[in-house]
């Protein structure tokens, strides 16, 4: 008697067809290997985010078992795992979270497939474009006594700050003379202007979106505890100034994307007003407040529902009807800052957000621009996250247009960090690819870096766990001089990822120079124009323009996978010929001796597409060609060190 023996691979086009995420009503053939004389049945159990189960059949033809499943005509999620019936009366099953899965005496894991809106599309612009992020306050000062000046408006409502004379100091991370606790009080100044006399730079890196975290008047360097939605930051320059701002920018081909806080605002706003400073009436100060309803008060004005308990941050009601339209309506501040030519926005916690209202959001923003941009702050898969509605609607095709791609940063770190392996690279990108619908996959937002997160290069030297260690530690951590190089290499590596992938890279200001730091505030510092290392400007600016002038890399066909522990593999080509573009990566301190047969990576929606190499390729890093014999790339790879052919 032989031994049952089953195999699915969820991520095989020979399996699974159509590939990942589906269009609702779609039908999707599902095949399994087996074989073996035990196996008297196998089913597939499917089963609905309503709840909704159906078994399917699934006969057994030349070592073969095969069905055939409808989606459902709604956007939801649907999952599935096999069941293996054997003559002794034993059932077993067989599933996993997404690729190969393995045989389990009890129910197992289920594979997933979104089905979404047939009609989702996404901006291509934004798909084949580069972003670059900028802490506003920290790019670049155009005046220091404009700065002076403009400082004066907080300081006349009686807010404290803490001006920077000089660009090139350290940031604050500890409580004012005289402060009990550490506020993000001190400015260096950077502002509107400052971004203007720049934008040559940024258009020669190719940049095509410029994403701004929040510029509205606020008293700290953040900006997140909005005070006046419709008031650009008098330290960060003035309306007209922004206008003149996306008007340039937009004569280079830049757009400029704007940070919507829209789950709390500031108490310190004309909104709330805790601190009287607004001639309006705010919801602290009494009833008659016409923002009165946008808050939750509980029985008495100082207990109010704020963001993850700060006092400072009171949440809003986003449904609201008057908050509602206050941001989304005919006069509202999307349409607003549209009208000033800001026409995409970054949702900050999008996932504190209701459904609804990121809707509202998304109808706003098409209106005032169908090419307009909705991203969302999320963390993780954004495909099957839930919240107190139950599952989340972002990626159903009348939400979010896409999202911060974290999982992307986590992956890639790790892998860079030896954490984990190229295969497990592999797995995790390859999942988010089978999970999201291919518009929402192709305008994921791929960084590397993040006001929220430790810069890169710090991270990639070997960064302490930054919830381990205190701010005072945090600002004394130095990597050794051999940590910090292995850390800029690695970063050089992290980029050329981004760069290769579909998806849009998104350069976080200064990495390029080879700005270092911990989390906030030590990510957050001054731009070091004038002191940037000229190793990562070099490659950044090869592997960007690679990015810019390639078509293969701004909306080709993909293949990727491990081809060792050690080195990991993209392959970027369009169908119908012309160039295409391979990048191999060796995060290894050793050199690695390497065969690629593009036909090999197999995975996901392409994994099939006809490919060939061109008989000769260049790296844009060295300006090195290598070639290819019989479509078959073999080389050396040195350590610590990515190769990003074109041919």
């Amino acid at each position: 008697m032989h031994m049952a023996t089953f195999r699915h691979h969820s991520r095989y086009l020979s399996f699974r067809r159509p590939q990942g995420a589906v269009c609702c009503g779609t039908g999707v053939h599902i095949e399994a290997e087996c074989g073996g004389d035990e196996i008297v049945r196998i089913q597939l159990r499917l089963y609905e985010q309503d709840g909704t189960e159906t078994f399917f059949e699934m006969p057994v033809e030349g070592g073969r078992a095969k069905t055939d499943v409808p989606m459902p005509e709604a956007p939801c999620l649907v999952w599935y795992y096999f069941m293996i019936s054997l003559k002794d009366g034993r059932t077993l099953y067989y599933g996993a979270d997404s690729g190969e899965g393995s045989l389990q005496t009890h129910e197992p894991r289920a594979y997933q497939i979104t089905v979404y809106d047939g009609a989702f599309k996404t901006p291509q612009s934004w798909c084949e474009g580069i972003v670059y992020q900028i802490f506003p306050d920290r790019f670049r000062r155009s005046s220091w006594e404009d700065f002076y000046a403009r400082a004066q408006y907080h300081i006349q409502k009686g807010r404290f700050l803490r001006l920077h004379d000089r660009w090139s100091e350290e940031v604050c991370y500890t409580a004012a003379p005289g402060q009990e606790d550490y506020e993000p009080d001190d400015f260096f100044g950077g502002d509107c202007n400052g971004i203007r006399e720049k934008l040559p730079y940024l258009q020669e890196l190719g940049v095509t979106t410029i994403y701004l975290n929040p510029v509205f008047e606020s008293a700290s360097n953040h900006r997140y505890n909005t005070a006046d939605y419709n008031r650009i930051d008098p330290i960060f320059g003035s309306e007209e100034e922004f206008r003149a701002l996306c008007r340039e920018a937009g004569e280079r081909g830049i757009r400029v994307m704007l940070d919507g806080v829209f789950s709390h605002t500031g108490a310190d706003s004309r909104y709330f007003d805790r601190y009287s400073r607004y001639e309006d009436e705010g919801a602290y100060e009494g009833e008659d407040s016409p923002y009165y309803k946008w808050y939750t008060f509980h029985g008495d004005r100082d207990h109010y529902e704020s963001w993850w308990g700060f006092a400072s941050l009171p949440n809003v009601n986003e449904l609201e009807a008057g908050y509602a339209d206050f941001i989304t309506g005919e006069n509202g501040v999307l349409k607003h800052w549209a009208d000033c030519g800001a026409h995409d926005w970054r949702l900050d916690v999008a996932d504190e957000l209701p459904d609804e209202f990121i809707r509202f959001l998304r109808r706003r923003v098409k209106q005032d621009d169908p090419e307009g941009v909705l991203l969302g702050e999320v963390w993780d898969d954004c495909s099957n996250k839930y919240g107190p509605e139950g599952r989340r609607g972002y990626v159903s095709g009348d939400e979010l247009d896409s999202t911060m791609n974290y999982p992307f940063t986590e992956a890639a770190i790790a892998f860079l960090t030896g954490r984990t392996d190229a295969y497990a690279l592999n797995h995790a990108l390859q999942t988010l690819r089978e999970h999201y619908p291919k518009p929402f996959y192709d305008a994921c937002l791929n960084l590397i870096s993040s006001h929220d997160i430790i810069r890169a290069a710090t991270a990639l030297a070997g960064a302490p766990d930054r919830n381990a260690i205190s701010r005072s530690l945090q600002a004394a951590f130095r990597p050794s001089e051999q940590q910090k190089q292995k850390g800029l290499k690695k970063l050089i590596l992290a980029t050329a990822l981004q760069m290769a992938l579909p998806g849009v890279p998104c350069v976080y200001y200064g990495d390029e120079a080879g700005m270092t730091g911990m989390a906030d505030p030590f990510n957050r510092g001054a731009y070091p124009w004038g002191s940037e290392n000229p190793e990562t400007m070099e490659a950044f600016t090869a592997l960007m323009h690679a990015r810019r002038d390639t078509d293969a890399l701004k909306r080709g066909l993909c293949r990727m996978g491990a081809l060792s522990p050690e080195v990991f593999a993209v392959v970027r080509y369009l169908p119908q010929g012309g160039k295409a573009a391979v990048l191999m990566i060796n995060r290894s301190e050793k050199v690695q001796s390497v065969s690629l047969k593009p036909e090999r990576l197999v995975e996901g929606p392409d994994g099939e597409t006809q490919l060939a190499l061109a008989d000769t390729l260049t790296d844009v890093l060295s300006g090195e060609t290598v070639g290819t014999e019989n479509g078959e790339l073999k080389t050396a790879l040195a350590p610590l060190s990515a190769r990003l052919w074109i041919g």
